[in-house]
């Protein structure tokens, strides 16, 4: 008997393997044969080959706009989904959600699951070109999650609100689904390090993932803890702050760059307080990561970051843009270890309680089991596979 088929189409391999690599092993050990559309990335895709999930080549550069480039996605999209006839596709993030759920209406792909991850930086700008080209943008929403059999999967209430207002999608498809789920093995909670505090920045080096606010901060506390950016740069958002810019702020000796951590739980240990003042979010899986091992967090008021961080509950939340309330804020956990202890016992109850991996992966199997029944009638469930 011919298996059902699932094509997940993402921006970015690495991201796959970080935040979907587990629902996409759930799938295939329920039966599915499972296809993964995403830009070519040596390690990740080889890890994909090795885990029985086929990969296809998109041409997708997240901070593009190019209409040729744009159209060439849209047409490589085109001939993946006549190629694979997927049973289901899920597209996860804007760009796939747009262009993947056009292609899906015009090749009439039996369900669909969007996954709207968060608004990105088109949403926080203001002017003539951004209103014009958000305009565009919610006119392609309105197309694309209006499948005939779709489900729209979002990560917190703000986001679903605001698309409700904008009548972007149909409230009955709706499903909240927080965050992508953590391995409460891998992230085991684990013991503060001893000595003078360190302060970890775990994000790309992005102005809207409030790099600056945490900079301010180590301008003013540097002599007081020792501050960490780990992250890739990324060039394709406008708010990159490049290498250029960091090195900058090494050479004023007030913080150090790690670079992007292929062993985030390691990374994450070494710190005794997470700072990430984020201007918005679908829902940082770092911050959920941070909470598992049982590090105090200071973020930000804003969509996405207040549903994982409770204020004075298991971190402190201040408002975005704010360099004075965040130097405040880590200030105030430097001075205070029974608080960070505190923070620590709370977060890793919520995290576990509330965002485990397997807690995702049963909730997004449910989202496929949704719009297409028949794909399970002769499959086996599955829980999340271990990597």
């Amino acid at each position: 008997m011919t298996k059902p088929r699932l094509l997940m189409v993402l921006n970015d391999a690495p991201f796959f393997i970080t935040h979907r690599l587990p629902v996409a092993l759930a799938a295939r050990d329920a039966g599915f044969e499972v296809h993964v559309a995403v830009p070519h990335d040596d390690g990740p895709v080889a890890l994909m080959r090795q885990k029985g999930l086929q990969h296809h080549d998109i041409p997708l550069k997240r901070g593009a706009r190019h209409v040729g480039g744009e159209l060439a996605l849209i047409l490589r999209l085109w001939r993946i989904i006549g190629s694979v006839k997927p049973d289901v596709l899920h597209a996860v993030t804007m760009k796939p959600v747009l262009y993947a759920g056009l292609v899906a209406r015009l090749r009439r792909v039996p369900a669909v699951v969007h996954a709207i991850t968060g608004l990105g930086y088109l949403f926080l700008i203001d002017g003539l070109a951004a209103r014009l080209q958000r305009a565009f943008v919610k006119r392609l929403y309105r197309f694309a999650l209006s499948h005939r059999n779709a489900v729209a999967i979002f990560q917190n209430p703000d986001d679903l609100q605001l698309f409700r207002d904008n009548r972007l999608v149909d409230p009955a498809i709706t499903v909240m689904i927080r965050g992508c789920g953590v391995d409460m093995t891998r992230f085991a909670r684990r013991p503060e390090p001893r000595g003078k505090p360190v302060v970890v920045f775990p994000a790309r080096i992005l102005g809207d993932k409030g790099v600056h606010e945490f900079v301010a901060a180590a301008r003013r506390l540097h002599d007081r803890a020792t501050f960490l950016l780990v992250g890739r740069t990324d060039p394709d958002n406008p708010t990159d702050v490049g290498d250029a810019g960091i090195r900058a702020w090494e050479r004023e000796g007030i913080l150090t760059w790690q670079g992007f951590a292929n062993d985030m739980p390691a990374a994450l240990a070494q710190a005794n307080i997470v700072c990430m003042p984020s201007y918005r979010e679908g829902l940082p899986r770092v911050l959920i990561e941070a909470a598992a091992i049982g590090r105090a967090i200071v973020t930000t008021d804003v969509p996405g970051c207040r549903e994982i961080v409770r204020h004075e509950e298991n971190g402190l939340l201040v408002p975005a843009r704010d360099e004075t309330a965040t130097a405040a804020a880590v200030q105030r956990l430097i001075e205070d270890p029974a608080l960070r202890h505190r923070f620590a016992d709370e977060g890793r109850a919520r995290a576990e309680t509330e965002f485990s991996v397997e807690l995702f992966v049963d909730q997004s199997l449910d989202a496929y089991r949704r719009v297409s029944p028949s794909s399970f009638a002769t499959t086996k469930d599955a829980r999340a596979s271990r990597f």
